[in-house]
């Protein structure tokens, strides 16, 4: 693709898809013609090479019966280890370093059991105060589990805007009293990506073991895990890499840990020679596979072999320089056709810090996101006054970010907003 170069028309849109070299890609996915797909962040849409993996499973099951754990094309036993390493490039680890299990959470609670052993002065976790709930939710649960208040042993690390976290404020906050902290790559609402090296090195200089959620970051960004010595990531695989809803989630574990006992020991942390002989004391695998608990849940973890398989071919470096420019595209379109109607950017502009999506902030924002899905544009609403937009590089269009702008523009114009409540919906 040639250099980026700002241009409002509606042909320019359509010239840069012709010469989008990733644009054969958006015919793998089940598109639906009738609308504007942007929350892609959220959950990525279903593509026909993972319906037909997932289709595969389902005829291993139906073929094999109990055999499927060894038997067929992908036999269900050694499953997880098989994605972790097709997963292994898009984070900068090594494919024994990743295994695909769990959810977010559940992977977030294995970590924390593991890592946070809180001895002396050491005993509190640091994290910040724009991370997803659900990180905080887990992070006070095992607190309390060794026996500490969350009220004081938590320690969130505040935003001077509100939108963003500055590394120094996090670096300045890892006292001798931090026994771990856990942090997001990339802010969910903002989409800031943090510096994961320099805060790695810093907390690695502190004495102090740190991980990151990479929720909002895999497969829109690319990592350097085992490079900048990152000692854990968790992650879901339903958001960029396109694996369905509640699909399996990953772990990855820094090879200088292997041999470290999970804090949450089940069935398959077993090493895997060893798992059916049955003996009542863990023999823990000598690779990530250690920190999973039970059993692989083969149907779920099934479309994501097809969806790892286009990310191969499409190439991490390929995806993050096309979202790069439709983002900027799309910022660009929203400077120009949307000034004075009480937007404002909220995301970082720079290309080093801003993720795969954009984020809008509106007083009426709740009502915009009707207004916008009414009008066929599928956008996602945070609260209070967040409206996220993610051009996803595989399948999202340049048209389709030109469309997107003179929708909006038009609902704003015309106060189409003001049909609507604005208040959130049941899911945001």
């Amino acid at each position: 693709m040639s250099e980026y170069k700002f241009d409002p028309s509606y042909e320019y849109a359509c010239q840069m898809d012709k010469q989008d070299n990733l644009a054969s890609f958006r015919k793998e996915f089940y598109i639906n013609e009738d609308t504007i797909y942007l929350d892609g962040n959220s959950l990525g849409l279903l593509s026909k090479r993972a319906e037909m993996t997932l289709a595969e499973l389902l005829e291993s099951w139906k073929r094999y019966g109990i055999d499927g754990w060894t038997e067929g094309k992908y036999p269900w036993y050694d499953l997880s280890e098989r994605l972790g390493g097709m997963i292994s490039p898009l984070i900068g680890g090594a494919p024994e370093e990743v295994i695909v299990t769990g959810s977010t959470t559940t992977n977030l609670h294995q970590m924390v059991a593991t890592f946070y052993n809180p001895t002396g002065k050491k005993t509190k976790i640091l994290a910040d105060e724009l991370t997803f709930p659900s990180d905080i939710y887990a992070l006070q649960s095992q607190i309390r589990l060794k026996g500490y208040d969350p009220d004081s042993h938590l320690i969130q690390v505040k935003s001077r805007d509100g939108r963003s976290v500055e590394e120094d404020d996090i670096i300045e906050a890892m006292t001798d009293e931090i026994a771990l902290i856990v942090l997001p790559s990339v802010l969910y609402r903002s989409g800031q990506i943090l510096d994961m090296k320099r805060l790695t090195t810093e907390a690695h200089n502190r004495g102090i073991v740190i991980g990151f959620d990479l929720c909002h970051s895999i497969g829109a960004i690319s990592h350097d895990l085992t490079e900048w010595g990152v000692d854990f990531a968790v992650w879901c695989n339903y958001k960029y890499l396109n694996s369905g809803p509640g699909g399996v989630g990953g772990i990855y574990v820094n090879k200088q840990h292997f041999g470290r006992l999970p804090g949450l020991a089940g069935w398959f942390s077993s090493r895997k020679d060893k798992q059916f002989d049955m003996e009542h004391t863990l023999t823990p695998a000598d690779n990530a596979g250690a920190y999973q608990i039970g059993t692989p849940h083969v149907l779920s973890i099934a479309p994501l072999i097809g969806s790892l398989e286009i990310f191969s071919e499409a190439g991490i470096d390929e995806l993050r320089k096309k979202s790069l420019n439709i983002t900027r595209y799309m910022m660009d379109l929203i400077s120009h056709e949307l000034d004075g109607m009480g937007f404002t950017i909220g995301n970082p502009i720079d290309d080093s810090r801003r993720g795969g999506h954009i984020y809008l902030e509106h007083a009426e924002a709740a009502r915009i996101c009707k207004a916008l899905k009414v009008n066929g544009v599928i956008p996602d609403f945070r609260s209070p006054n967040g409206i996220r937009l993610a051009p996803v590089a595989l399948y999202n269009t340049y048209e389709e970010v030109w469309k997107s702008i003179q929708i909006l523009k038009k609902i704003m114009k015309e106060e189409q907003y003001k049909k609507f409540e604005n208040k959130r919906g049941v899911v945001a």
